[in-house]
């Protein structure tokens, strides 16, 4: 029998595989990435069409940081309701941009979404092409502190969620809806779809179809920016993420970073596995990895296969990158941003707003709700009648995409208040169901050369028996007899408004039977000292 010495045996002695570990922790990295996106798009469903606000309908946005920085630099004040964003600032400065690589929805959804040769086509972008996202970020900024929040459109929060709420969620309730049609003709699946109906519908699915304006444009820009990652993985999140360059900032003076020990052996295997190319060969000496990059991903560390090369720990000594701002850059932006709110704000829509342009209930100052509203769509995705619209041009570009009531479209529920609950910023006040009953919106007026009643002797009293107002605002007068084709006779009321108890809700611009446009529509109150003659009712 072999005698092996105390030394032979230490030498032969199996190494741990400290690659183990960081599969471990990779694989939980991924668990989390994409039970976070599904936590993300089961509260997109269970908010819609809400009465009241569904718990933590808003979460990811209170988390979001650059939400609530533009928020608080525009509004001047502390926000509360963003306090959240803090628990992602403080990770960042410890962990680097875990938010991007472990939590962002629209991050996941990018790092899956994969074209080939893209890797190699990244190698042949320039890497200042990463300054793009910090002018953003700059400018985003710089345009709040004068009280605009027009450019955060950009941000990817509010991009993944106005194109899952105007444009994924409708179409696909729609298709949910021909497949039973189709379903309801097979004799033994009826009950199936019963019970869908029953139990699905209301609780996941909208109890109504929902339409959008600009739904297509909005899912376009979306698709827009996952497609560009045929030039490069997670395109966005390298070049253009607005968010991205805020926490890579932070990152630079994170904690805990990944980062080349000395035991590197310049072997490049790390290099190779990073998807965003933050890591980069130096000839001769351990590679650079650039931490405001860095999303947490941990590919490089399960790469790397040195027991002391690529370390994830304290590492001393944060680069500035040559693709990072320098001065005159920052400085340009900044002048860029402030340029962008003088011309946005003397607009010809300041000088003569659309009479159509009706806010949810509680918005009482145009500039101040500007100033608030992240044009994220929660408003919109709750409202249970999808009377709220992202706006195109009646606010002009300033306003882009921010809610607009449209009655033709749905009107503003009597029983709802879930609109001001779910803001995340409070661009839409938080009020109760009383309280909210009493705000006005605007007030209707009745165009009495189209109205049935006034202009045709035709007996009609829809907007009178559906105004909510408990007084009612609209009354019935002058009732008299008509005689119809066949010698009989029918009594008509002719409408008038009372706009002193007026809200504007708009439902009975929606229940106007006329095909087209109403015979009575909603205005915007400050709009009404205009109007004279008999189309005022």
């Amino acid at each position: 029998m072999p005698i092996v010495s105390a030394s032979s045996a230490q030498t032969t002695a199996p190494r741990p595989d400290r690659r183990s570990g960081w599969r471990t922790a990779r694989t939980l990295r991924r668990v989390l990435q994409l039970s976070l996106l599904a936590l993300y798009v089961f509260l997109l469903f269970a908010a819609l069409q809400r009465r009241a606000a569904f718990p933590l309908a808003d979460v990811f946005f209170r988390f979001d940081p650059l939400s609530a920085l533009t928020s608080m630099v525009s509004r001047r004040a502390w926000l509360p309701h963003f306090a959240l964003a803090i628990v992602t600032v403080a990770a960042t400065v410890v962990l680097g941009r875990v938010w991007c690589g472990w939590v962002c929805p629209l991050g996941t959804v990018a790092e899956y979404v994969s074209f080939g040769q893209a890797r190699r086509r990244a190698k042949r972008l320039a890497p200042r092409l990463r300054l793009v996202k910090y002018l953003l970020l700059v400018a985003i900024v710089a345009m709040a502190a004068l009280g605009s929040l027009t450019l955060l459109v950009l941000d990817p929060l509010a991009m993944l969620t106005r194109a899952m709420t105007t444009a994924l969620i409708p179409a696909f309730d729609l298709a949910v809806t021909k497949v039973e049609s189709g379903m309801m003709h097979v004799g033994g699946l009826v009950g199936v779809v019963s019970w869908a109906e029953t139990h699905v519908r209301g609780q996941v699915l909208p109890i109504k179809q929902p339409y959008f304006g600009q739904g297509l444009a909005l899912f376009a820009l979306l698709t827009g920016v996952l497609a560009l990652n045929a030039f490069a993985p997670r395109f966005w999140c390298r070049y253009l993420c607005p968010l991205g360059a805020l926490l890579g900032l932070i990152a630079k003076v994170a904690v805990l970073r990944p980062f080349a020990a000395a035991g590197c052996g310049s072997c490049e295997r790390c290099a190779a596995a990073c998807r965003l190319d933050a890591i980069e060969p130096v000839p001769a000496s351990p590679v650079h990895v650039a931490s405001s990059e860095c999303t947490a991903c941990l590919d490089c560390q399960v790469a790397c296969g040195r027991p002391d090369g690529m370390r994830f720990g304290l590492d001393p000594a944060p680069a500035w990158e040559a693709y990072d701002p320098n001065r005159r850059q920052f400085l340009a932006a900044t002048a860029a941003g402030l340029g962008a709110v003088v011309l946005l704000q003397t607009g010809v829509w300041r000088q003569r707003p659309s009479s159509r342009l009706l806010r949810p209930p509680g918005v009482t100052d145009e500039s101040a709700f500007l100033a608030a509203c992240l044009r994220c769509s929660q408003c919109m995705r709750v409202c249970p009648t999808f009377g709220l619209q992202p706006t195109l041009g009646e606010a002009g570009l300033e306003g882009i995409w921010s809610p607009i009531l449209k009655p033709r479209i749905g009107y503003c529920d009597y029983a709802c208040n879930a609109c001001g609950q779910t803001c995340p910023s409070g661009a839409i006040p938080r009020l109760s169901l009383s309280e909210k009953r009493k705000q006005v919106i605007g007030v209707a007026v009745i165009a009495r050369d189209r109205c049935l009643p006034w202009s045709r002797d035709i007996p009609c009293v829809v907007c009178q028996e559906a105004c909510p107002v408990p007084e009612k605002a609209i009354l019935l007068t002058h009732t008299h007899a008509v005689k119809t084709a066949l010698g009989g006779e029918n009594l008509v009321s002719l409408p008038v408004m009372k706009t002193s108890l007026c809200i504007g809700c708009g439902i009975c611009e929606y229940q106007c039977p006329l095909q087209g446009t109403a015979a009575i529509r909603v205005e915007r109150a400050t709009d009404l000292a205009n109007l004279s003659g008999p189309a005022s009712g």
